[in-house]
């Protein structure tokens, strides 16, 4: 098998592995038991919209002239699932915040250069 085609079977073995992992901590938390073939449903199920995720980003990029995936695209996507899009929209919003104390921290620290020169 060449490299680009073991590229995506490994990839689905990891969904399969974590999915499993999950299903397990679940049914541990809440005493309930996953079957092989309900941990294999909900690992392809994941991957399959994983991948159309991942087409309908770079169709929002493609069509913005844009070679690169932004925030805002993320955002497009996750607005076909309401808890989905209220997840990324708090993680965008904590994520700007961050960035506006890293920025203002460097600003800090730049101006405390230049008053001591």
């Amino acid at each position: 098998m060449s490299a680009a085609g073991s590229r995506p079977q490994r990839l689905k073995a990891a969904v399969h592995f974590t999915t499993g992992r999950i299903c397990q901590k679940m049914g541990e938390d809440h005493r309930k038991e996953f079957s092989r073939q309900t941990v294999a449903a909900i690992a392809e199920t994941a991957f399959r919209q994983c991948d159309i995720f991942a087409k309908d980003l770079e169709a929002f990029a493609r069509h913005a002239k844009r070679s690169m995936v932004s925030a805002e695209d993320v955002k497009l996507v996750a607005r076909r699932s309401n808890a989905l899009s209220v997840y990324i929209q708090n993680k965008s919003e904590e994520l700007a915040q961050e960035q506006k104390k890293k920025n203002a921290a460097k600003k800090k620290s730049k101006d405390a250069e230049e008053s001591r020169e």
